[in-house]
């Protein structure tokens, strides 16, 4: 699957979460960012507000996501 941006050049990781439902709230995708649940380009990422621009691909509970 794909998130596409819309006006504007990044979206941040915790956001990222929240909008595909991949989290119930923002500090649960935040606690789950801290344990280091989600990756970014094939990396742990523990950065909650990590910029993601385009081309970027994340991996979290099993789905991949891919920045367009």
């Amino acid at each position: 699957p794909e998130f596409k941006l819309n006006n504007s050049e990044f979206i941040p990781l915790n956001d990222l979460l929240k909008v595909r439902r991949l989290v119930g709230t923002g500090g649960e995708a935040n606690a789950r960012i801290s344990a280091g649940e989600a990756q970014v380009n094939g990396d742990v990422e523990y950065r909650k507000r990590r910029k993601l621009r385009t081309g970027d691909v994340v991996f979290f509970a099993g789905e991949e996501i891919v920045i367009r």
